[in-house]
C-alpha cells in the first residue's frame, strides 16, 4: 500500500500542501499554512483530532458538526465531496477539508464508475492508513453499505482508529420495505463494530438496544440541532410570496425535501384536494424531487392525480434539488410545514422549518411528539390518514398559530435556539472523543 508519508497528510502538517495519491485520478483538496489549518490561536483543549467521514452527503448536518466542534478545540478535516463542501470550511480555524471523489459525471460509462469507485476507496484506505485523527466519525455510509458497515469499518479498526458512527436511521431498510437477512446482519455488525453510537431520540436508542444488542453505555442520545448551514437573508413572509406569485390572503402550506413514499406525499395531496374544494385560497407548495433510482413511479402517480383533479394554479410544483440560497423563500412563502410521514424517527427538516420560526402539521409517528408542541410550535395528526390530516390543517389555520403568525414564528425560533443548540452537542460530542482516546491501551 502505497504511503502519504511526506507527501500528503504528515506535509500538511509541516504546513505544506496536501498533495495525495498523484497517480490516481486527481482529488480537490483544500491547503492552508499550519497557522490556519490547525488554527494556531483556538484553544485545542486536548489536543483532539477527528476525521468526519460524510459519504458525500447532508452538508447541514456536518456543517453544523464541524463548526460545533471547532469551537470547542478540536481540530476537524471533513472528508467530503462537491456536495457537502462549503466555503467557510476553507476559512474555519483548525478544518480542513478533502475530497478524495474526483469528479464524477451522471452520464459516465459503467467501466468508469467502477474504476472511480475503486479509486475513491483506494484513496480513502490510504488516508485512514495514514491520518493523523484517532478518531473517525461516520456520519452517513457510502452507497456500498453492505461493506462501508462491515469491511471497511474492520480496516478502520486495524489501523488503530476509534470509530464512532451518527445513526440518523436505525434501519432504513425496515422503513422503506427493503428490510432483509442481509441488511440487518449488516447493521448488527456495524452497531457491534463501532465503539460509540449518537443517536436523536430515545426510541433510536431503545430500537439499538433491543433490536441489535448494543450496550447502554455504548450510546449516547444527543438532541437535533439546528440547521445553521442555510443562508437567512432576512427576506419577509409577504416578499418571498410574492415572488412565487402567492397573494397575501392566500393560506400557503409547504411540502418540503425528497419525494419518498414514507414520507406521505399522496396522502397530503388528497388531504388537499378536499381543503381546496372547499376553500380556493389553499395553495400547496411542493419543493423537492425524488430519490433518484427509486421514486420515480410514486411522483409520476403524484404529478397525475394532481392534474387529474386539482386546478393548477393551487400547487407550485419545483421538482428539482432545491439549493440552500432557494430554500428561505419556501420557508418564509409559507404558513405551515406538512410532515405527512407514514413512518420516521425524526426530519431534519422539522428543525429546519423551526430555524426560520415555521409552525408544523405533522403526523403523530416516530419522535414528533417529543419535538413538536401541540398548539405551540403546530399540531399533531393520526398518520395513514389524510380526512384527519384535512382537519388538523383547517384547525391550524383557525388557530392563532396562523392569525398571530409574527409573535408565532419568533417565539418558534427563540424556543429552537434555546432547545436545539449545536454548541451542547458539540461539548458531549467532544467529551465522548475525550473518553475513547482516554480507554486507548498505553
Amino acid at each position: 500500500m502505497m504511503s502519504l508519508e511526506g507527501r500528503g497528510y504528515t506535509e500538511c502538517a509541516r504546513g505544506g500542501d496536501w498533495i495525495v495519491l498523484t497517480e490516481l485520478q486527481p482529488m480537490e483538496t483544500t491547503s492552508k499554512p499550519i497557522e490556519a489549518a490547525v488554527g494556531a490561536t483556538a484553544p485545542h483543549l486536548d489536543g483532539i483530532d477527528v476525521s468526519l467521514l460524510t459519504g458525500g452527503q447532508d452538508k447541514h448536518y456536518s456543517f453544523g458538526l464541524t463548526k460545533a466542534l471547532a469551537s470547542k478545540g478540536v481540530r476537524v478535516e471533513v472528508i467530503g465531496s462537491a456536495e457537502v463542501d462549503d466555503p467557510e470550511l476553507h476559512s474555519m480555524p483548525g478544518v480542513n477539508f478533502l475530497s478524495l471523489r474526483g469528479n464524477r459525471r451522471a452520464d459516465a460509462r459503467l467501466t468508469r464508475k467502477i474504476t472511480r469507485v475503486f479509486a475513491y476507496y483506494l484513496r480513502l484506505a490510504q488516508y485512514a492508513f495514514t491520518a493523523r485523527p484517532k478518531i473517525f466519525h461516520i456520519l452517513w455510509n457510502n452507497k456500498f453499505e453492505y461493506f462501508d458497515r462491515t469491511l471497511l469499518i474492520l480496516f478502520y479498526k486495524l489501523c488503530g482508529k476509534k470509530v464512532v458512527l451518527t445513526a440518523h436511521n436505525i434501519n432504513i431498510g425496515r422503513r422503506d420495505s427493503k428490510d432483509g437477512f442481509l441488511n440487518r446482519l449488516t447493521l448488527k455488525l456495524e452497531y457491534r463494530l463501532v465503539d460509540h453510537i449518537f443517536v436523536h431520540t430515545d426510541k433510536m436508542k431503545d430500537e439499538l438496544f433491543t433490536d441489535f444488542g448494543v450496550r447502554d453505555e455504548a450510546i449516547t442520545v444527543l438532541v437535533h440541532p439546528l440547521n445553521v448551514a442555510v443562508p437567512e437573508t432576512g427576506i419577509s413572509p409577504r416578499a418571498a410570496k410574492e415572488q412565487l406569485g402567492i397573494g397575501d390572503e392566500e393560506r400557503t402550506i409547504l411540502f418540503f425535501g425528497a419525494v419518498a413514499p414514507y414520507k406521505g406525499l399522496d396522502l397530503l395531496v388528497t388531504a388537499f384536494q378536499r381543503l381546496v374544494a372547499e376553500d380556493v385560497r389553499y395553495r400547496l407548495i411542493i419543493a423537492g424531487r425524488p430519490k433518484e433510482g427509486q421514486c420515480e413511479g410514486y411522483w409520476k402517480e403524484i404529478k397525475a392525480t394532481i392534474a387529474r383533479t386539482i386546478e393548477p394554479t393551487r400547487v407550485i410544483q419545483e421538482i428539482r434539488y432545491v439549493s440552500d440560497e432557494k430554500t428561505e423563500l419556501y420557508f418564509k412563502a409559507a404558513d405551515v410545514l406538512a410532515l405527512p410521514y407514514r413512518d420516521i424517527f425524526q426530519s431534519g427538516i422539522l428543525f429546519l422549518a423551526y430555524s426560520y420560526g415555521l409552525p408544523i402539521v405533522a403526523t403523530d409517528v416516530g419522535s414528533f411528539r417529543e419535538t413538536l408542541i401541540e398548539g405551540t410550535t403546530g399540531f399533531l395528526c393520526r398518520p395513514h390518514d389524510a380526512e384527519d390530516l384535512r382537519k388538523t390543517i383547517e384547525r391550524y389555520f383557525e388557530s392563532a398559530l396562523f392569525t398571530d403568525s409574527d409573535r408565532v414564528r419568533d417565539e418558534i425560533r427563540e424556543h429552537a435556539r434555546a432547545r436545539h443548540s449545536w454548541d451542547p452537542v458539540g461539548q458531549v460530542t467532544r467529551d465522548i472523543y475525550a473518553r475513547l482516546l482516554r480507554s486507548e491501551p498505553s
